[in-house]
């Protein structure tokens, strides 16, 4: 019983072939971060602007911008950080945003993936 068992899934393993392989569209993408919505000091604002968590939210915000199907491949510039001063009570405080951040997004080519509809 255990050697029939065997011999099944050592056949499964031989016959079963890869699927084929998925085709993708790559796009790249340069947008700029919102800044942070309170005025902190500049090492501050500086260093909440380029937090990976931020770097991570708002790429994955560029690609989907791109419309349904879209996802983030790569990030290949984080792109250099910008302050603006703040006004007001908060003088001397400043707001900082990330500009020119390129990142790599990329969807499944439509028809490669499945049965085409209308075609058997």
């Amino acid at each position: 019983m255990k050697l029939n068992l065997l011999c099944l899934w050592a056949v499964m393993a031989l016959c079963s072939g890869t699927a084929s392989a998925t085709e993708y569209i790559y796009r790249d993408l340069m947008a700029n971060t919102l800044p942070s919505p309170s005025c902190e000091a500049k090492s501050e604002a500086m260093a909440t602007a380029s937090k990976p968590y931020n770097m991570t939210r708002y790429s994955k915000t560029f690609c989907q911008s791109q419309g349904y199907g879209w996802h983030v491949e790569k990030v290949k510039d984080e792109g250099k950080t910008a302050c603006t001063s703040c006004t007001g009570a908060d003088q001397g405080k400043s707001q900082c945003h990330l500009e020119d951040v390129v990142v790599t997004c990329k969807r499944i080519k439509p028809g490669s993936v499945g049965m085409l509809p209308g075609k058997s």
